[in-house]
């Protein structure tokens, strides 16, 4: 059975023994956009964690929580939930023991050629992929990196707080890294 099978198979399953109704809208109860990393350990974690339930906010998932320029998607990410869903504060929540403080470009750079992507492609994104990358070392300094990318963000409004946390993904428990108000 492949890796779709089981999904598609685990859907029907869910959709016979479920009696859900969607009741939640698309504007977060909370008017709460969360910028976390997309590390696995944080799935059925950060949330409960947190106290947020499903219909209460705006979670966007990248590698690292990190912010690569004024317009990357993040940050449009962001501009959608301030001004289509009325998000009236951020936060951006990293993690101890995430895996791009120890990443390296040249380590994806030769993953990338051993899996057949060709090296004039790779020439193209390689600056991008080294700022990026290459420049993340630490998830306490990077989350307060990614709240000052944020909030100096002339598309961002001021009166918006940009809070940020870090969170132990073997405990669930948050540190507060930027107080926002």
């Amino acid at each position: 059975m492949t890796l779709l099978d089981e999904v598609l198979q685990a859907n029907q399953a869910y959709l016979e023994h479920t009696q859900e109704v969607n009741i939640w809208s698309k504007y977060p109860q909370k008017h709460l956009a969360i910028v976390s990393c997309m590390d696995t350990r944080l799935v059925e974690l950060l949330e409960p964690a947190l106290g947020i339930c499903r219909g209460e906010v705006k979670m966007i998932k990248t590698a690292g929580n990190t912010i690569t320029s004024k317009f990357d998607d993040v940050i449009r990410s962001l501009l959608v939930c301030i001004y289509q869903f009325d998000i009236k504060e951020i936060m951006v929540i990293g993690h101890y023991g995430c895996g791009m403080a120890t990443a390296t470009s040249e380590e994806l750079i030769d993953t990338m050629i051993k899996r057949g992507i060709d090296g004039k492609a790779i020439d193209k994104i390689k600056d991008e992929l080294s700022q990026w990358i290459d420049t993340f070392h630490n998830p306490k300094d990077n989350v307060e990196k990614s709240v000052a990318s944020i909030h100096e963000n002339p598309l961002i409004p001021n009166d918006i707080p940009v809070h940020g946390l870090i969170i132990n993904p073997d405990t669930g428990k948050v540190d507060v890294v930027v107080n926002g108000y």
